[in-house]
């Protein structure tokens, strides 16, 4: 593979697109269908790397994007872009609300619009796609109908539709952060100046009562912050959890690896996800 390219959940004009493009230039950019679709072409080694979106301040963690990475875990995160997220109502024209019968989007945008949408549009059905974009494309292919899509104003610029309300979210600060997947990181070009986190997966034992407090601990004393705690359930058995987490430290340092040491001796599983720069848009 000689020329790097980068998968991004498209079709184009979605939020991922728009972080891909913080870091590649468009002509390395190849959208994908779905984030597992954009994963596995990296995984396959058919692309250099993957931008997917990870976590929105709005609804919490993208659990598609968390369960991949435990379960392939020959990939790392390498970099990390947080922008902000304006969520455009569009439509091929002003329809009037209470004429509206679908509004197409993505789950994570339906949910960081879920109020507005009630008090706006309560009778439509909320119909869900695979990205914003993709909602957008399906719109404008349906010009007759009185549907909406929910997504970005680039969306609306590619797809000739109307923004009939700008910036719907129901909360003004709505960021998401998006990771680049890929096996290493020799295509990134940093300042140094980038605060670094990693990322860790654990794996408790079932049969030691108190694992996951002796666990946070194993952080707390040597006073490493934590900025992300997410339990996600291993699919083997009701009630038993991996716990992805992100803590501000390199993981080189002598303070992380001790952590990593101190959980093992623990008899806990421990995998790192990668050690990145964070950028912010």
């Amino acid at each position: 593979m000689n020329e790097r390219r980068f998968a991004f959940l498209g079709p184009q004009g979605s939020f991922s697109e728009e972080a891909a493009r913080f870091f590649f230039s468009p002509e390395q950019l190849i959208p994908f269908r779905s984030i597992p679709d954009c994963l596995e072409a990296v995984w396959d080694g058919k692309l250099t790397g993957a931008v997917v979106p990870i976590e929105n301040s709005i609804e919490g963690s993208v659990n598609m994007t968390l369960d991949w990475l435990i379960d392939h875990q020959e990939l790392s995160i390498t970099a990390e872009l947080t922008m902000p997220i304006e969520q455009q109502i569009m439509g091929s024209r002003h329809w009037d609300p209470e004429a509206v019968e679908r509004i197409y989007s993505h789950p994570q945008a339906v949910a960081q619009c879920r109020r507005f949408l009630r008090e706006s549009f309560p009778a439509a059905e909320l119909v869900y796609t695979n990205s914003t974009s993709e909602a957008a494309l399906h719109v404008s292919q349906h010009p007759d109908e009185p549907w909406l899509a929910i997504g970005t104003r680039l969306a609306a610029e590619l797809y000739g539709l109307q923004i009939i309300r700008e910036a719907a979210q129901d909360y003004p600060d709505n960021r998401t952060s998006f990771v680049v997947v890929s096996r290493t990181d020799d295509w990134l070009t940093r300042s140094g100046k980038e605060p670094v986190k990693s990322s860790l997966v654990v794996f408790l034992p079932e049969d030691y009562p108190g694992a996951l407090y002796q666990v946070l601990a194993a952080f707390a004393w040597r006073k490493l912050n934590l900025t992300r705690l997410v339990s996600r359930p291993t699919k083997r058995k009701l009630g038993t959890y991996h716990f992805f987490m992100d803590v501000e430290q390199h993981a080189e340092s002598v303070l992380l690896q001790g952590v990593i040491s101190e959980i093992q001796a623990l008899g806990c599983g421990v995998s790192l996800l990668g050690s990145y720069p964070c950028f912010r848009k």
